[in-house]
């Protein structure tokens, strides 16, 4: 492992402690229907995750559907669901158990924690409506989140692989932009449904802040 390497193991296996110390697991013991919605929504991404295209091995790209799972689970369990599905992933073979740690700050860690700042801010600055909270809350945290998991990727790539900055850019970066309007779409898709026929099982959506009396 290298010297990044290790501080994101130790960087990440401190921030995970942290969250897991402050989560009360009693609910996943008691709520059968959350029980439900945590492993189905875990499985669900560790199926996207699997699925991944690209032509260098460290450079590939998939789907990564985190902002509706911190919609759906809420900022603590969407990090803890994630950190399973990364496990996996890495269990399975589809990643370095070298980058672990880089991963889970980059891939994990900052998604949620982007997509839960942009709910927050929403919540309390803008208009609660059902367009505000799917447009602002869902489709553009998912196109800046994949946006900017593969900036710092590349970044990492770039300071701590022998990757030259042509195959990085040439690779990855430019998949940007094939990658941001999927993702949107498919996170905005996701919440639109989930909204209007199971609204309950979305965490940070409530039909008295978002739809009754508008």
């Amino acid at each position: 492992m290298t010297e990044l390497q290790i501080l994101g193991a130790i960087a990440s296996a401190i921030g995970l402690a942290i969250i897991i110390k402050n989560t009360e697991f009693k609910q996943l013991v008691d709520d059968a229907a959350f029980q439900h919605r945590f492993f189905g929504a875990t499985a669900a991404v560790f199926v996207l995750w699997i699925f991944r295209v690209g032509i260098v091995d460290e450079l590939q790209v998939h789907f990564i559907w985190l902002t509706s799972l911190a919609l759906i689970l809420g900022f603590r369990w969407a990090i803890i669901s994630s950190s399973i599905v990364l496990i996996g992933v890495t269990v399975v073979g589809y990643e370095k158990f070298s980058m672990l740690g880089v991963n889970w700050l980059l891939g994990t860690l900052m998604p949620i924690s982007v997509t839960y700042a942009i709910f927050s801010w929403s919540f309390h600055k803008l208009p609660k409506n059902l367009f505000v909270y799917l447009f602002v809350c869902a489709f553009f945290p998912g196109a800046i989140t994949v946006s900017l998991k593969i900036l710092m990727m590349a970044g990492y790539f770039q300071l701590d692989t022998d990757l030259g900055w042509d195959v990085i850019f040439q690779n990855y970066v430019l998949l940007i932009p094939l990658l941001l309007f999927s993702e949107a779409f498919f996170n905005g898709f996701t919440m639109t449904s989930l909204v209007v026929h199971k609204p309950k099982w979305v965490y940070t959506f409530h039909d008295k802040f978002y739809i009754d009396g508008k």
